[in-house]
């Protein structure tokens, strides 16, 4: 097809459900790479002699590149063309774990680790923005992204099960290898089947300023975090980068006002959908990351399961989060407004984790983990799905790659946010009770008892800030976003910059 063709409106891509097969292996892909390596990290830390102090870095390294660099790769996927940035993006990811997996000393780990998070940033929002050109029927992009969302939900807990088995039966460095066959057969694939529509290309200059700006701003506000969660909030560093990263991004948005071909054009995020989508996923994803750490810890510290249990003991979440986007997100979509599935959807996944605050150390996983975790799948599931379609719904081709990268700027920021924030909750809670009961403790196993119920008193208490997180969630969902629910047809491209505001959006695809 050559660049002035166009295509018949209401003629979908005849291979759009191959292709989307490739996006959700190169998306799970991804998203696995989250919390498989969680699990090798004891072991990778003992073979290579990474310090305490540094380990976190293996995790840090991939979330600043990632972090950083998203609004830039998406900004690239629009100028390049999606399908040439995806396959690129799986190509440098393939690799950078092919580096990881080989890594002989830190220095090797924390770069291959690095660069992991540059084609990440790459890869993931050119995987979004091809489903949002390539499904343009309201009825079919439901479908689309459920999958689509249930795998953004699902496999980070997904991580869990593999990195437990690849750790426990292969060693660490298959975590990184197991990356390699995903990424080819992603990449051959897309290569052979995806089919891009032709036009929806943004090829204004690089907004340089505007890509050091968003870059230096996000960088400083992920280590901010990051580093807080390990030296505390008052470290003069992790105040200083919280400062550095306000000043950067304000000035980042004052550029997008100003300057003619905006890395970030701000029509993406000040329509009031998007923005409420935006933002209540990413106080969602706060919520959620944090509870994978605790769950992880409390499931094999004080139960004493091993890795592959861990990872088993989390299949009710996926298996809710599957149901939740592919059955109830998908058929209801096209019957009732988004956030009518959003809102209560938070609101459910806010009860199962209401469930969680009842931990202790004798609690039964079948009473109050299996319910607590399959709440929280289900209502995850139901609210990502939609929140993934109404991200780019309505936006001009030219910007799906951006819109897309803000998708996932506010899920990995808010993972950041979740694992610092929730993470400092737990400790001082921990330290608070151990304090407070150790002294009534004269045994050894009197003591190691009240460690452990230090740590559950943790864990619960954070949980209790997280019920929050998503109540807010729920409440930002129900009252920004105002979109009617998709109509069943597809409307073909208004000229750059002609504004489609309708009170039923539908997809707009130009040509």
């Amino acid at each position: 097809m050559s660049e002035t063709a166009v295509k018949a409106p209401g003629v979908p891509d005849a291979g759009r459900w191959k292709a989307l097969v490739f996006i959700a292996l190169a998306q799970l892909m991804v998203v696995l790479d989250a919390t498989i390596v969680n699990i090798a990290l004891p072991s990778a830390q003992q073979d290579l002699g990474i310090s305490d102090g540094n380990r976190q870095w293996v995790v840090t390294a991939y979330a600043l590149a990632f972090g950083g660099l998203l609004l830039f790769g998406g900004r690239i996927a629009d100028l390049w063309g999606r399908k040439r940035t995806f396959v690129t993006g799986l190509a440098g990811f393939a690799v950078a774990s092919a580096l990881g997996g080989a890594a002989t000393n830190e220095a090797m780990m924390f770069g291959s680790r690095a660069l992991q998070g540059v084609f990440g940033a790459l890869l993931a929002p050119a995987a979004l923005s091809l489903l949002a050109v390539m499904f343009t029927d309201a009825k079919e992009r439901a479908k689309a992204f459920g999958i689509y969302g249930a795998i953004a939900g699902g496999g980070g807990a997904v991580g869990l099960i593999l990195g437990g088995f690849l750790t426990e039966y292969l060693n660490w460095r298959w975590t990184f290898f197991v990356n390699i066959p995903f990424a080819i057969v992603a990449a051959a694939g897309a290569y052979l089947v995806i089919r891009e529509p032709q036009g929806g290309r943004n090829r204004s200059p690089l907004d340089i300023p505007g890509v050091i700006l968003s870059t230096l701003g996000l960088v400083s506000l992920v280590y901010g975090f990051t580093r807080a969660e390990s030296n505390g909030w008052s470290d003069a560093l992790t105040v200083g980068m919280f400062v550095a990263a306000a000043v950067l991004l304000l000035a980042f948005v004052i550029v997008e006002s100003r300057v003619k071909a905006p890395l970030l054009p701000l029509r993406v995020i000040t329509e009031r959908n998007r923005g409420g989508i935006y933002l209540s996923l990413g106080l969602a994803i706060i919520a959620m990351f944090g509870l994978f750490l605790f769950l992880t810890y409390y499931l094999q510290v004080v139960k004493g399961y091993t890795p592959v249990k861990t990872g088993f003991a989390f299949l009710p979440m996926i298996a809710g989060m599957i149901t939740g986007s592919t059955q109830i997100g998908t058929r209801l979509m096209t019957r009732v407004a988004p956030r009518l599935l959003m809102g209560p959807g938070f609101l459910v996944a806010a009860v199962g984790m209401l469930l969680l605050t009842q931990l202790e150390i004798n609690t039964s996983y079948a009473g109050v983990l299996l319910p607590g975790m399959l709440l929280l799948g289900l209502g995850m599931g139901t609210a990502f799905m939609p929140a993934m379609s109404m991200a780019t719904m309505g936006v001009e081709a030219r910007d799906a790659g951006v819109a897309s990268a803000m998708v996932n700027t506010s899920q990995q920021v808010g993972g950041a946010i979740g694992t610092a924030l929730l993470n400092t909750i737990a400790a001082s809670a921990t330290t608070s009770y151990v304090a407070d009961h150790i002294g009534g403790a004269t045994s050894r196993s009197q003591q190691q008892l009240v460690q452990l119920q230090g740590q559950v008193q943790g864990y619960t208490s954070a949980i209790w800030f997280a019920v929050g997180i998503l109540v807010a969630a729920a409440v930002i969902a129900l009252t920004f976003i105002n979109a009617g629910r998709p109509g069943g047809t597809t409307v073909t491209g208004p000229a750059a910059g002609d504004g489609v505001e309708d009170e039923l959006p539908v997809p707009v695809v130009a040509h």
